[in-house]
């Protein structure tokens, strides 16, 4: 019970360590795509956190079996090269018990891993879909951002503040310009109307339309006749600001939850959905397949170091996973039966790490058969030593 509390302990510290650290490389890439979107006002501000909380059910749904994997193979490596695995071998302990108390950390993994593929990652996607589509039909006030140029919903009109306050949504000192519609840019930079307000702010009637309201201003317009430009003063201006429709976008496949997707499944996409459901149920899978890979290939020598075998793991990490992603492609261009699925890599992978497994052991038995000749002989010659 001890050996197997302090494998399990040592392989699970590890892995959380790993976790963490390709997690935070993974986030912070995102939060740079992310947030350049926001730069660009794609999406507001307040926004940013929201986005990158999305994405982390389908970062962690891939990056747990990784860290698994590179966990056996730190964690092991360490104990085999500070010589700790020999004495456990010495005394009894097998590679099958070693693999047995790795699969305990696989199934738990394996758990977690399925609770974000199968239904927190869809979830996400699915509430990611909803909050663009909301920012698509915003008209675009409420996203205003203080010191930049910006477009209406309606494309009529060109905005520019120089402060908000997030609280009241309220504006000061507003500049809006008002392009008529027609195909000439020239006449219609002309005939712009332009205006100046102190203040501002967004509201909203009953029928669900913006409208921005200007108090304290100016506007200055052109006359199409006598083509006199004039100013007039105003102490409220509202500009009608026509919302969008809220139009569906079509969602993908990874927003689509397990169970729809798999009492819902059309003739014409069964391919598709099949090879979603398994993709899904891929990662899970993984975790427990890769611990018959991460084993054996974690016994180094002591000599050698715990890095030993990192990049020969790390290839056949990188293999299995391309080689799934390209049958789920296959799969779904109707190239491979659907039936089939994802089953042959798997049973390919299982394939070779029971053969690596196998190599350790027979390595294992002949270095055990050994070591009692070696001690007779050792023990022969120090009995001689005596007697002389």
């Amino acid at each position: 019970m001890i050996i197997f509390r302090y494998l399990l302990k040592e392989v699970a510290k590890t892995q959380l360590a790993v976790f963490f650290v390709l997690m935070t490389i993974f986030i912070s890439q995102k939060f740079v795509r992310v947030l350049g979107d926001a730069s660009e006002g794609s999406i507001p501000g307040q926004l940013v956190m929201t986005f990158i909380a999305l994405k982390i059910p389908d970062l962690a749904g891939f990056i747990l079996p990784l860290s698994l994997f590179l966990g056996v193979l730190l964690a092991y490596g360490r104990i085999y090269a500070d010589s700790e695995m020999t004495v456990l071998h010495a005394c009894g302990v097998s590679e099958w018990y070693v693999v047995r108390v790795t699969l305990v950390l696989a199934f738990i993994t394996a758990i977690f891993t399925g609770i974000f593929t199968l239904y927190l990652a869809p979830l996400a996607s699915e509430y990611q879909y909803k909050v663009k589509e909301e920012l698509a039909a915003d008209s675009g006030l409420s996203a205003l951002v203080s010191g930049r140029f910006q477009q209406t919903g309606n494309q009529d009109a060109v905005v520019f503040i120089h402060d908000k306050d997030r609280d009241t949504n309220s504006f000061n000192k507003v500049f809006v310009a008002q392009l008529p519609k027609g195909d000439n840019v020239d006449a219609s930079i002309i005939n712009s109307s332009l205006v100046y307000a102190k203040n501002g702010r967004v509201f909203e009637d009953d029928t669900g339309s913006q409208q921005l309201v200007l108090g304290d201003g100016i506007r200055y317009h052109r006359d199409i006749e006598t083509k006199e430009f004039q100013s007039v003063a105003f102490n409220k201006y509202y500009i009608q600001i026509k919302d969008q429709e809220i139009e569906h976008q079509h969602r993908k496949l990874s927003a689509i939850s397990t169970p729809e997707l798999y009492n819902n499944m059309p003739a014409e996409l069964e391919s598709a959905y099949r090879a979603t459901i398994q993709w899904r149920i891929a990662f899970p899978l993984a975790c427990i397949i890769l611990i018959f890979i991460a084993v054996p290939l974690s016994v180094v020598n002591p000599r050698q170091g715990k890095f030993a075998k990192m990049l020969p793991a790390l290839m056949l990490f990188l293999g299995y996973l391309l080689l799934l992603t390209s049958m789920r492609s296959a799969i779904e261009k109707n190239a491979i039966p659907s039936i089939v699925g994802l089953w042959p890599i798997h049973i390919s992978a299982l394939f070779i790490g029971m053969m690596l497994l196998m190599k350790e052991r027979s390595s294992g038995r002949i270095i055990k058969a050994k070591l009692p000749s070696f001690k007779r002989k050792s023990n022969k010659k120090m009995t001689e030593g005596k007697e002389s």
